[in-house]
């Protein structure tokens, strides 16, 4: 089928009113397709281009068909051509001569640059050359920005984007990249100011600007920005520090180790709130004087320098060294007046000063007397001679802290040890755990003759754990760590090649058994010329109490109950055992290190609630054996009386007035307390601070027996008593209360007995001792329904008042029957409120999970109205 359109059936379209004659006629309808057409200039010389022509060449003129091809058109200067049909492109419109072409948008740099490169792409290709190709003209009219940061290896953040993050978390981290110093950008963008150009760094490199495609974190307004906190530049080229970091007042930690820091510049020690400080691994000679002044450093690290001395007395020393304080202290920068240290810095806990170039005369023995761990290892501490060694090592040991001092590697001897014995305080080394002197002249004879007035034992065995209470550990010559299981086997191969020697002296200096031996002694006796040596006397035979038990047939149970039928016909039978001696009662003793620890002041006693039954329905009997059969460890539990507080006991004890915790976790095999029988007007446990009764099922109100302390066994209850308020009768210090899984009910939580337990309340006339309220109350796993008697507390403080005599600081009430929390227990000023195992809806788990306690008050003070 032919592609030329066919006429249109029906009428006919109207011509033209004036047509031109573009075409001869029969020409055959153009083609609609796409077509590059050339036009041609418009002139008055070209009026009679299209009719130069003789009529039979215009004739011959083919058909223009709208083929893929170029067509020339021809215009009149008279009038411009109508199109020949309605539905004609636009194209064949010819423009007026007189129209201005619209101006042309300005290329970018981008678009010039790529349109340079094709264009001499292209040149390259058809061998042609551009003028292009100079692309020198286009290099001068790009403006002097500096090049975009490379990617960083590591996958950092740009410069300027970790300096502008800073400002929303406190913290910054400049490590390893190549600084200088450090960027004056950090300054300007946070503190507004521009430094002066250091020394050894005038023309400091701008910053790249931030890449085009990568994410801009929206700007922290100005109330939301944090004062920096945290600055980490280790691992640069920095020599010099700006004098204007002084302005970071708030900075708290400074990490500059493995850079090239030669001097740090008076205005650095305008850091007050400074308390980490790490200055290893650079080329400082000295320190600024005002460094040991300053009030809350509690780590200090300048290992790995050039440091001579070590002023601790430079800034106390005279009136004309001291910096002036208040507006005189705040220099060239102004600020906030600045409060130093009275004494060389106060709460310096560790010290580090390895590997420089100390002497012990050029330290100041106004040590900081918060020390805890001192190091001076690779120093020259004895060059200048042992004396002043000997008096910086008395020095250290009137220091109260002091726990590790390590010396590995220095310069120093016995002789150093031999002038501290001469001059050794009292009380030398108090708290010392750790003596390093690996690597140096100090031998072991040396430090026992110096140490051996220490309160502490002396061990030199090495280890990779810490020391235990009471041990101090001398390291001498090289160091070689153990493990302490190594330790433990080597110390059994001594004492079983000990015991092996001791058998062997007692067996060649035993008698003879038998008459062979008496033979072949006077032989022996002959042929030595010596005497035989008089035998031993032989020591008793003592046997174990299974032993005994093994020879009377008790080992098994059928054993046993023959014994005690024996025992009960009184002999009467024949084979019947002897009978065994009943043992001894033994008086139970609450002082044993089973029961109570000196070191904590703390009594446990055992759980008292009955075996689990082993597959069988069985009953178990609770009472002590007749046969005393007891395991040894736990001799004495079943002497203890079994009610869950046995106070008459606990109070005659020798530890009763210092007593502090007071452990009764599981002993609801009988829920009473047994108060002594004579009541005395003072407490029974004046400092007892915390009691746990966890899991005693324990209930509002408690079964109460007097008996006195020789009574063990249980005494039946004379009354019944409210459980919390007899708590907080008998024990007036009590500040940590545990009461989880047991079955209180709200009954019990009324506000008045909740006032009386958590407030403090000072002594009366009535005798009644001054209390110190709670802290800590633990109320998990019981059968709570409603706080009600918190609600009247919280009420305590509505109004924004405060109340002094509050202390609470933790509420545990998780894994009860809570339907609704109140909204008055938002007011309450509590650290910790854990509710988490209740039964509430509202409100949500999220608020609570999330936001913790104080979303969770916050949120409850929401809904008071």
């Amino acid at each position: 089928m032919s592609r030329i359109p066919q006429p249109p059936r029906g009428t006919p379209r109207k011509a033209p009113a004036s047509p031109t004659k573009l075409t001869a006629p029969g020409d055959t309808p153009r083609l609609r397709t796409k077509s590059s057409v050339a036009r041609a200039p418009t002139s008055s010389k070209s009026t009679g281009a299209g009719t130069d022509k003789p009529k039979s060449a215009q004739e011959d003129v083919p058909l223009r068909l709208r083929t893929k091809s170029t067509v020339t058109r021809a215009t009149t200067p008279s009038k411009p051509t109508k199109k020949l049909y309605a539905d004609t492109d636009s194209f064949l419109d010819k423009p007026n001569s007189t129209q201005e072409e619209p101006p042309s948008k300005p290329l970018t740099i981008k678009e010039a640059i790529a349109l340079k490169r094709a264009q001499a792409k292209k040149a390259q290709t058809s061998g042609a050359v551009s003028p292009l190709d100079d692309m020198s003209s286009l290099a001068d009219s790009i403006p002097d920005v500096p090049p975009p940061e490379d990617d960083d290896i590591l996958g950092r953040p740009p410069l300027r984007e970790t300096i502008e993050r800073a400002k929303s978390t406190g913290s910054i981290n400049l490590s390893t990249r190549s600084l200088q110093c450090i960027p004056s950008a950090l300054f300007d963008i946070h503190l507004g100011i521009t430094p002066v150009p250091l020394k050894s760094v005038p023309e400091e490199p701008p910053l790249p600007p931030a890449a085009e495609t990568r994410q801009k974190r929206p700007v922290p307004a100005w109330f939301e920005t944090q004062d920096l906190e945290l600055l980490k530049a280790w691992g640069n080229e920095i020599v010099e520090i700006q004098p204007e970091i002084s302005l970071f007042g708030s900075l708290k930690s400074i990490d500059l180790h493995r850079n090239k820091i030669v001097s740090l510049p008076d205005q650095f020690t305008d850091l007050i709130a400074l308390t980490t400080l790490d200055l290893s691994h650079n080329a400082l000679t000295s320190l600024p004087a005002h460094l040991f002044s300053l009030p809350a450093l509690a780590n200090l690290n300048v290992s790995h320098n050039a440091l001579t001395s070590l002023p601790f007395s430079a800034p106390f020393s005279s009136a004309k060294s001291q910096r002036p304080t208040g507006s005189a202290a705040r220099g060239l920068f102004g600020g906030p007046e600045i409060s130093r240290a009275s004494t060389p810095l106060p709460k310096l806990a560790i010290f580090d000063a390895s590997n420089n170039q100390l002497t012990a005369g050029a330290i100041h023995l106004n040590i900081p007397n918060s020390l805890i761990t001192l190091d001076l290892s690779e120093n020259p501490l004895e060059s200048e001679g042992p004396e002043a060694c000997g008096k910086l090592l008395t020095a250290l040991a009137a220091l109260q802290k002091l726990k590790v001092l390590r010396c590995e590697k220095a310069d120093i001897s016995d002789a150093t040890l031999e002038g501290f014995v001469a001059d050794s305080p009292r009380n030398a080394f108090p708290a010392m755990a750790v003596f390093d002197f690996g690597s140096t002249k100090v031998t072991e004879g040396g430090a026992k003759r110096a140490f051996e007035g220490l309160t502490q034992e002396l061990t030199f065995e090495i280890t990779n754990e810490d020391p235990p209470a009471g041990v101090a550990r001398v390291i001498i010559g090289k160091k070689i760590v153990r493990e302490a299981w190594e330790l433990e086997a080597e110390r059994r191969s001594k004492m079983r090649a000990g015991a092996g020697q001791a058998v062997l002296d007692d067996w060649e200096t035993a008698p003879p058994a038998s008459s062979s031996r008496a033979k072949a002694a006077p032989v022996q006796q002959q042929k030595s010329g010596a005497p035989v040596p008089a035998a031993k006397a032989k020591a008793p035979v003592v046997k174990e109490a299974w032993e005994i038990e093994a020879e009377q047939g008790l080992l098994t149970e059928g054993g046993k109950r023959r014994a005690r039928a024996a025992a009960a016909n009184s002999g009467v039978g024949l084979g019947a055992p002897p009978r065994q001696p009943s043992p001894t009662p033994k008086t139970p003793s609450l002082a044993d290190p089973q029961y109570h620890t000196a070191r904590t002041e703390t009594l446990a006693l055992p759980a008292s609630t009955p075996p689990k039954l082993s597959g069988h329905a069985r009953a178990f009997s609770l009472a002590a054996t007749s046969l005393g059969k007891l395991t040894p460890d736990r001799s004495s539990d079943v002497a203890l009386p079994t009610a869950t507080l046995p106070l008459s006991l606990i109070a005659t004890q020798p530890f009763a007035q210092t007593l502090k915790i007071l452990l009764l976790t599981n002993r609801r095999m009988d829920r009473s307390f047994t108060l002594p029988s004579v009541a005395s007007g003072e407490p029974l446990l004046p400092r007892l601070e915390e009691l746990s009764l966890e899991g005693c099922n324990l209930g509002d109100a408690i079964a109460v027996s007097h008996a006195s302390a020789e009574e063990t066994t249980p005494v039946a209850a004379s009354e019944t008593k409210p459980l919390l308020p007899l708590l907080t009768e008998l024990f007036p210090s009590l500040r940590n209360l545990n009461l989880a899984y047991n079955t209180l009910t709200s009954a019990a939580l009324s506000a008045p007995v909740l006032t009386a337990l958590i407030l403090s309340s000072p002594a009366d006339a009535s005798d009644t001792p001054a209390r110190k309220g709670l802290k800590q109350l633990h109320l998990r796993g019981n059968r709570i329904t409603d706080l009600d008697g918190l609600r009247e507390v919280g009420l305590l403080f509505k109004g924004n008042r405060s109340v002094a005599e509050w202390g609470l600081e933790e509420l545990d009430v998780r894994d009860n029957e809570i339907a609704k929390l109140p909204a008055e227990v938002g007011l309450l000023p509590l650290d910790v409120l854990l509710v988490d195992g209740n039964v509430f809806r509202v409100p949500a788990r999220r608020v609570w999970e999330r936001e913790g306690t104080k979303g969770l008050l916050s949120w409850l003070r929401g809904r008071i109205e």
